[in-house]
């Protein structure tokens, strides 16, 4: 059989329905304790292989129906899914020149690991492109060397993920989740939030058990989730607070921050809901909004 010349491949957003940070250790990392599931939106992913010698090609666009663009200005060698290509190639040890197109659905900076998910889904789709004979392991390796995010991205689905990304727990069975994104304007910088969540919670302690115990909840209610960063992305940008209280009183639900902003969320009792839900946080908060469910990819 030949092998296939293109592929497309989803690069799911996710969320932490938990997430317990500590404090920074020497080297300045800070250790964490997180429940953390993939959704059915998505950036794709759309690889072509190249005759050997031919140089590889890179784009990113946003697609049609991304809920918030803004200006893609980060220089090309710097994108996470094109460092997750050159370091496949370090790895191998030769060249594997590809076509890409990014469309992008998942906002920059939005904390629901966007960059990370396209790094993972660049090394699974060149890993089929080429036929690479690559385990589970070798992907793994070099996941951890682009960022924390990107090992658990590699398989998605529902996981306790601790330290700093590389301890992993997947779960057999994905919970029945399904939420509300919601995209404020506001940028939340992860070096910004670290910093004030640092300021004020100098000795922090991981809550491993916490975020156990609610990974093993079901069903989840809407006020379960918690955030250790989402007070300091607050305080980092003040205007969410005054955009989360719109929303709940659009939604009549609690509102979470994921990850380190600033996307903002609510958990819904089923899909139809979070259809509804998602159409009042675009009238009544003005907010762009999606309705999502957990998904593996």
């Amino acid at each position: 059989m030949s092998e296939p010349r293109q592929t497309i491949v989803r690069a799911p957003a996710k969320l932490n329905l938990a997430l317990s940070v500590g404090a920074p250790g020497a080297d300045r990392m800070h250790p964490i304790s997180s429940w953390m599931v993939t959704t059915d939106f998505a950036d794709d992913l759309h690889l072509r292989r190249l005759d050997d010698g031919r140089d590889s090609l890179y784009a990113i666009i946003w697609a049609p129906d991304a809920p918030r663009t803004t200006l893609i200005d980060w220089p090309i060698q710097k994108d996470l899914a094109v460092r997750a290509h050159l370091a496949l190639e370090k790895h191998v040890g030769r060249r594997l020149p590809v076509r890409m197109k990014l469309e992008k659905r998942i906002p920059v900076g939005g904390g629901l690991g966007g960059g990370s998910s396209n790094a993972a889904a660049m090394l699974r789709g060149i890993v089929e492109l080429f036929d690479l004979e690559l385990s589970h392991a070798d992907l793994v390796e070099i996941a951890r060397s682009l960022g924390s995010d990107v090992p658990f991205l590699l398989r998605g689905g529902s996981a306790i993920v601790e330290g700093l990304g590389e301890r992993l727990e997947h779960h057999d069975h994905l919970p029945d989740v399904h939420a509300v994104l919601a995209f404020p304007a506001a940028a939340c910088p992860t070096g910004a939030i670290y910093g004030k969540f640092d300021a004020m919670r100098p000795d922090a302690a991981l809550q491993s058990s916490r975020v156990r115990a609610l990974a093993a909840t079901a069903p989840l209610a809407h006020d379960a989730p918690f955030n250790d960063l989402a007070a300091p992305a607050i305080a980092v940008e003040p205007v969410l607070e005054d955009e989360i209280a719109e929303i709940e009183a659009a939604t009549g639900r609690t509102v979470h921050v994921s990850g380190s902003g600033s996307t903002l969320f609510v958990l819904c009792g089923g899909r139809l809901e979070a259809d509804l839900l998602a159409e009042q946080v675009r009238t009544r908060a003005a907010l762009p909004a999606v309705a999502v469910s957990v998904h593996r990819h």
